[in-house]
């Protein structure tokens, strides 16, 4: 008779699991040995349960259908958790596999020993554990379809005993996922049509609900004369073919985005749960659309909510709609947009010989060079603001992060999820100093599986966007200084090939050149430390904050520091 571990391989085969991201362990012997027979599907080994999490996550993210991640007793599925988090926090389908102690000895402070299915409990939207064979095939299919249906982490725990238990066979079969349409009931459809129609100054906000949706929301600007913000989330499925668009908001946007919305008569939102208070407009009327209504509200208030998909919605709408022959809102948005945008390039250039690299331009050549289906993911702090403001989208390129976790450490670990599913296709993680080291060793990972991802190190030796928010709050800069190696030469000693650019007239040179090399590689570029990205509008309290940051570095006696910022931003201030 088969084991419960083979059953479980059998059903993800089924299901067309292609991967399984994690590291073994004696507890996960039973899933493991049961895939080295089950040849169809990769193991995928990582040197960090917590980058298998995360590549898990960004398969997911990519392809939209379930990824799957594995780990042993106690400390190693602990691992999986920030991962996990990143995974639920983007609504993305995964399954964790989280080995547990023998089950006999649970409950007697055995070694190794936790509490998986409560920790896991924050993160999933189901997560139980397997006592007995006989509930093995049940409750995976009912962690998978809760995964699949419902956009999140399944987790089952299963002590190793249980897992190489016998068991009847019984029969797979894959879970079909369900793509329903949702509409608004007729009256409140007419109620945001009444409101959207009455008013000359509409803007739309579109986040990652626009997913799928691309033509129907062009189409309901177009009826509008409504330009387009989008959200970091957004920005991958709205930003591009759109000739409505006029930026991002947000801590990471810029001025076009921030201003379209503060001075709209009528917000409408359409499919996100963008969660900064500070950049929503104070008179203005809002209409939100969200798949689940209980996000409606959640930022700031709403008039007419709107229970439906984007995509089904946005074309109700726009049938009941006129077109809108008043476009003065609209243009204005769009010339403020060709400004900042001009602005923004204006940075994107080569530093004087002698200079530390503007980011902004590494950024720009990246995205000039790379392929037109690229996938790129980027750390969270500065690497992040620069993918945001120079990497252009295209139908077919994607954008990954962890835009609502805000985890340090994910680019090069959803680099190698997205670089599993298809080897051929380009990946390249744009990733901090500090991201980077953190999870360094994930750079084995890349060699050993061949993963030939493309990782770009903004090398600032610092946690750059943590100095950012000290200024803004008026603290001196303490405790974010990094000494950094050589990245380019630990690559090269870790397999990788590894390149180093410290001098801005080699770098476009060196970008062709590390983005075509076959196989991994890794990027280490010196930029500049005082490089300051602008949030859209500078609040009284920045103001405020920047000026004490001053007056105490001086008092301090690194005056010094304040001549490189002046010297570095002039640029953006003048």
């Amino acid at each position: 008779m088969p084991t419960v571990a083979e059953h479980i391989i059998d059903q993800l085969d089924a299901q067309g699991i292609r991967r399984i991201y994690g590291i073994p362990g004696d507890s996960l012997n039973g899933l493991t040995d049961a895939l080295r027979v089950k040849t169809q599907i990769e193991w995928v080994h990582h040197r960090h349960e917590e980058a298998a999490a995360f590549a898990a996550a960004a398969e997911a993210e990519i392809t939209g259908e379930l990824a799957v991640c594995v780990g042993s007793c106690g400390p190693g599925n602990l691992h999986l958790i920030n991962g996990l988090y990143d995974a639920a926090r983007s609504r993305v389908p995964v399954l964790a596999i989280a080995a547990h102690i023998p089950t006999e000895e649970v409950g007697s402070n055995y070694f190794q020993e936790t509490h998986p299915v409560e920790i896991f409990r924050g993160c999933s939207v189901y997560a139980e554990q397997v006592s007995d064979p006989k509930q093995m095939p049940r409750m995976l299919r009912i962690a998978m379809r809760e995964a699949i249906e419902r956009r999140g982490v399944a987790v089952l725990v299963i002590s190793g005993d249980v897992a190489l238990a016998s068991m009847e066979r019984s029969q797979t079969q894959p879970i079909v996922k369900t793509s329903p349409r949702v509409l608004p009931n007729e009256q409140e459809l007419e109620r945001a049509a009444e409101i959207l129609a009455s008013s000359r100054k509409v803007t739309i906000l579109a986040g990652a609900g626009t997913s799928g949706a691309h033509q129907e929301v062009i189409a309901l600007a177009d009826r509008l004369g409504a330009p387009i913000v989008h959200t970091l989330r957004g920005k991958e499925h709205i930003e591009y073919q759109n000739p409505f668009d006029v930026g991002m908001t947000g801590l990471l946007g810029f001025a076009s985005g921030a201003k379209a919305i503060a001075e709209c008569e009528v917000l409408l939102m359409l499919g996100t749960d963008f969660p900064y208070q500070q950049f929503y407009p104070e008179d203005a009327s809002i209409i939100q659309v969200d798949i689940r209504g209980e996000q409606i509200g959640r930022r700031t208030r709403v008039d007419v909510p709107l229970v439906g998909t984007v995509k089904d919605t946005a074309a109700a709408l726009c049938a009941l709609l006129p077109a809108q022959t008043h476009r003065k809102h609209l243009e204005t948005a769009l010339e403020h947009y060709r400004k900042t945008r001009t602005k923004l390039d204006e940075l994107a250039t080569a530093s004087k010989p002698g200079s530390e690299i503007h980011p902004q331009y590494l950024a720009r050549l990246i995205d000039q060079a790379a392929d037109e289906d690229a996938i790129f993911t980027a750390d969270v702090g500065s690497p992040v603001i620069w993918a945001a403001r120079y990497v252009s989208m295209s139908e077919q390129r994607r954008l990954i992060g962890s835009f609502n976790h805000g985890s340090m450490a994910n680019a090069l670990c959803h680099a190698l999820g997205a670089q599993a599913i298809d080897r051929t296709r380009q990946v390249i993680a744009f990733a901090g100093d500090g991201g980077l080291s953190m999870m360094l060793g994930e750079l084995l990972t890349a060699t050993q599986n061949n993963l030939p991802v493309k990782v770009v190190v903004f090398n600032n030796s610092s946690l750059n966007f943590v100095e950012l928010e000290m200024k803004a709050a008026g603290f001196v800069t303490f405790a974010t200084d990094l000494k950094n190696p050589d990245f380019g030469a630990v690559a090269t000693a870790a397999g990788l090939k590894g390149f180093r650019v410290e001098d801005s007239a080699q770098l476009e040179s060196t970008v062709k050149e590390f983005l075509a090399h076959d196989g991994p590689a890794v990027l280490d570029v010196v930029t500049d430390r005082q490089e300051m990205s602008m949030p859209p509008s500078i609040k009284r309290e920045q103001a405020k904050g920047f000026a004490l940051y001053a007056i105490r570095t001086v008092m301090s006696g690194r005056g010094d520091e304040l001549l490189d910022l002046a010297k570095t931003n002039w640029r953006q201030l003048f």
